[in-house]
C-alpha cells in the first residue's frame, strides 16, 4: 500500500526490517527507528541544506515490528535529501544516522532539532584495505585527541584539528616507531555542557554568560555514536576523510583504536551494532571501550569481532574461554591504570613499591593482551609529573577541587617550571627513567601524544574543558625537549629490536628448560637474592637468552633510590661479557648505544648504580 505527502514526489512502501538506521537497497532507502507504544512517528525529509520540512511521512502501526518501524521511499536520491524523525510533537535526530550535520563548528551552540541526519554514500574506494592485525607484543601504541593533536600553531600542519591534520602527521608517528593510534571519541558528541542543566543556555552570547563549559574530551551522553564527528574533518565529508585517515594508517602499518564513552542506560544492542558497524564500514583494528555500561562479554564472543581488538578495564576470561583455552587470535586486552600508579609510585621512589613494579613488568596473560602506559588524558602529563607536587586546574572554573589529588608525582626540587640547572637535568632523568619503565616491560606500551617531546599542560591533571594551548600539544620544543624526543625514539627501535622485552607469553620466573637459568630472575647485592624489604627501591633483573632464538641475555639494573646502589651480576655461559647498553643517566639517544658499540663493563661481577638511574647490560 502506498502512502505520501503530497509535496513527495516518490512513492513509499512499507519498510524492510534490517536493524534500525537508514539502508539503502538498490535505488531505495529505507528508513528504520525504534518508537515507544502508542507515540506517534513521522520521517522528516529536508532538501538538503534546508530548514523547512519538505515531507512529513507518518510510520503507521501497520509497517511496525515490536518498537521497529520503517518505511521505504522508492527512488530517493540520497545525496540531496536529510532527515529527521517527529516522535509526538518533538523533533529527533536519528540515533543511528551515519553522519550528522549541523555541528561542523566546534563549540558553536547548536539546537539538538537542528541536527540533521545525512544518508552517507555506500561507494567508498577502500583499495583492498583491511585491518592490520598486529599482535599486541608488536605493538608500539600512542594516545591522543584528534583535535589536540594538530590544533597548536607549531603543528605545521595544513588542516590542523581534524581527521586529515592527523593524516599529514603519519611520516612523524612512523618515525616514531608508532604502529598504533588511539583516538579519544572521533563521534559525533555535544561538546557545550551547562553547568547548571538549564536548556535556557542557549539564547546567551558568548557561552561563559551561561555557566556553559566546552567537553573538549567528548564522555558525554549527548552523543550519536555512528556519525564521525563533523567539526574533526577539514570538509565537508567527516565519512570520507576518516576513511581515508584509516586507509593512510593502514598503508603506512599503523593501526586505529577508536574509544568509545556509552553511559548508564545505554541499551546493549546499540552497543553491539555501533561497534559492528565501525568494524565493517571503517575497517578499524580496535575498540576502547568502558566496562561499567557496555557488555564486554557480548562483545568479546561476537564471531565477527574475533580479529577486533577489545580493549576495557578487564575481562572474566573464564567466562569467555574455556578453562586453559587459548584464542586463535589474542584480541583482548585489559586497559586500566595499575601499571601508571605503580610505576609513578616506583619512579618517585615511595617505600614498598618494588613488589608491586616488577609484578606490572613483566604481567602478561596468555589469554589476553595488558595496555601499560605512564600518563593519560586523565592527570598529569609526563613533564607535569616531573615538576609538579599537587594540581593546578584553577582555568578549570572549580576552584581547584576537579581532578585527583593522587598523582604521585614529584617535582624534583622547585615547583612548575624551572631555570635551575641541576632541577631541570634531574627532570630529563627522570623522564628517561619513566619511557624505561614503560618500554622495558613486558605488555603493549601506550604513549600519551606529547610526553615524547616534554609537553605541559602547565600542572593541569583534569584538562576535560581546555580547548587552548594549554591542552593542546606544543610542537615547537627546545634542546631538552628535542634530546628527549631522540632518546624515546632510540628506545622504541631498541624494544623492537630485542623481543625478550615484547613476549608473547607470561613469564614463569622457572628454570623450565633446565638450561640453569629462569626466564626472568631477580638480583641484589648478592647474585640470585633480590632485596624486596619495604625500603628497597632497587633491584636487578636478568631476562635469560636461553629462551629467546638469538640466545642473548639481558640485565636491568634499577636504581629508583636517592642513592647508589651496587648489583652483582650472574655469570654468563661461554666468553660471553656484559656490556652496557643503556645508561638513562646520559642525556639524549647516547643513553642507548648502538647495536654492536656496546662498552663492556669493566667489572664483569659488580656494578655501581647512580641514584636514580637506570642501567642495561647486554650479555654477548
Amino acid at each position: 500500500m502506498k502512502k505520501w505527502d503530497k509535496n513527495l514526489e516518490y512513492d513509499v512502501k512499507e519498510g524492510i526490517l534490517q536493524g534500525q538506521g537508514v539502508r539503502k537497497l538498490g535505488g531505495d532507502i529505507c528508513f528504520t527507528v525504534a518508537v515507544p507504544d502508542k507515540k506517534t512517528c513521522s520521517l522528516l525529509l529536508y532538501k538538503k541544506g534546508k530548514k523547512e520540512v519538505e515531507a512529513s511521512i507518518p510510520m503507521e502501526s501497520s509497517i511496525r515490528y515490536g518498537d521497529l518501524r520503517s518505511v521505504l521511499v522508492k527512488g530517493l536520491p540520497a545525496e540531496k535529501y536529510e532527515y529527521n524523525y517527529r516522535i509526538e510533537e518533538q523533533v529527533v535526530t536519528d540515533p543511528y544516522a551515519c553522519h550528522i550535520t549541523g555541528r561542523e563548528h566546534f563549540g558553536k551552540p547548536v539546537k539538538e532539532e537542528e541536527l540533521r541526519g545525512r544518508i552517507i554514500s555506500d561507494n567508498y574506494d577502500w583499495e583492498d584495505d583491511k585491518p592490520l592485525m598486529l599482535p599486541f607484543e608488536e605493538v608500539v601504541a600512542y594516545g591522543t585527541h584528534v583535535r589536540g593533536f594538530t590544533k597548536h600553531p607549531t603543528s605545521k600542519v595544513k588542516k590542523k584539528g581534524t581527521f586529515a591534520g592527523i593524516q599529514e602527521k603519519i611520516s612523524y608517528l612512523k618515525q616514531l616507531g608508532i604502529n598504533q593510534l588511539e583516538l579519544m571519541p572521533v563521534y559525533e558528541f555535544s561538546e557545550l555542557e551547562s553547568m547548571n542543566n538549564s536548556p535556557e543556555w542557549m539564547k546567551y552570547a558568548p557561552i561563559e554568560e551561561a555557566n556553559v563549559r566546552l567537553n573538549y574530551w567528548g564522555y558525554t551522553p549527548r552523543a550519536y555514536y555512528f556519525a564521525p564527528k563533523a567539526s574533526y574533518a577539514a570538509s565537508d565529508d567527516p565519512v570520507k576523510e576518516l576513511k581515508d585517515l584509516v586507509k593512510e594508517l593502514h598503508r603506512n602499518g599503523i593501526e586505529l583504536i577508536l574509544e568509545f564513552y556509552f553511559p548508564k542506560g545505554t541499551k546493549a544492542s546499540l552497543v553491539l551494532d555501533c561497534v559492528k558497524y565501525w568494524v565493517l564500514e571503517y575497517h578499524i583494528d580496535g575498540i576502547h571501550i568502558n566496562r561499567d555500561y557496555a557488555p564486554v562479554e557480548a562483545l568479546a564472543h561476537e564471531p565477527l569481532l574475533a580479529h577486533t581488538k577489545l580493549l576495557t578495564e578487564g575481562f572474566s576470561l573464564d567466562e569467555i574461554y574455556e578453562e586453559k583455552t587459548l584464542p586463535a587470535f589474542r584480541n583482548l586486552a585489559e586497559y586500566n591504570d595499575g601499571f601508571m600508579l605503580d610505576a609513578r609510585r616506583f619512579l618517585k621512589g615511595d617505600e614498598g613499591q618494588l613488589s608491586n613494579f616488577t609484578w606490572r613488568a613483566r604481567h602478561n596473560p596468555d589469554r589476553q593482551g595488558v595496555i601499560n602506559y605512564m600518563a593519560n588524558h586523565n592527570g598529569f602529563t609526563l613533564m607535569d609529573l616531573v615538576s609538579y607536587d599537587e594540581k593546578h586546574n584553577e582555568a578549570n572554573g572549580e576552584e581547584n577541587r576537579d581532578g585527583t589529588d593522587y598523582n604521585y608525582s614529584w617535582n624534583c626540587g622547585e615547583e612548575g617550571p624551572s631555570r635551575k640547572k641541576r632541577i631541570l637535568q634531574l627532570r630529563g632523568k627522570q623522564l628517561r627513567n619513566a619511557f624505561a619503565l614503560l618500554l622495558l616491560s613486558q605488555g603493549t606500551p601506550l604513549i600519551y601524544a606529547g610526553d615524547e617531546m616534554g609537553n605541559s599542560q602547565q600542572g593541569n591533571n583534569n584538562a576535560w574543558c581546555r580547548d587552548n594551548e594549554q591542552s593542546w600539544i606544543e610542537w615547537r620544543g627546545g634542546k631538552q625537549e628535542r634530546m628527549l624526543l631522540e632518546y624515546v625514539k632510540a628506545l622504541i627501535a631498541f624494544r623492537k629490536a630485542h623481543p625478550i622485552f615484547r613476549q608473547n607469553k607470561e613469564l614463569r620466573m622457572m628454570d623450565y628448560l633446565s638450561c640453569g637459568y629462569p626466564d626472568v630472575s631477580y638480583h641484589g647485592k648478592r647474585a640470585w637474592f633480590g632485596d624486596f624489604e619495604n625500603y628497597s627501591r632497587s633491584v636487578g633483573v636478568l631476562y635469560a637468552g636461553n629462551y629467546m632464538e638469538d640466545k642473548v641475555s639481558f640485565y636491568v639494573a634499577y636504581n629508583m633510590h636517592w642513592m647508589p646502589h651496587e648489583y652483582a651480576l650472574p655469570g654468563l655461559s661461554g666468553e660471553a661479557l656484559w656490556r652496557i647498553a643503556i645508561d638513562t643517566g646520559i642525556e639524549g639517544a647516547g643513553a642507548i648505544y648502538q647495536e654492536g658499540q656496546e662498552p663492556i663493563l669493566e667489572e664483569q661481577r659488580m656494578i655501581t648504580v647512580p641514584e636514580r638511574t637506570i642501567i642495561v647490560l647486554t650479555g654477548k
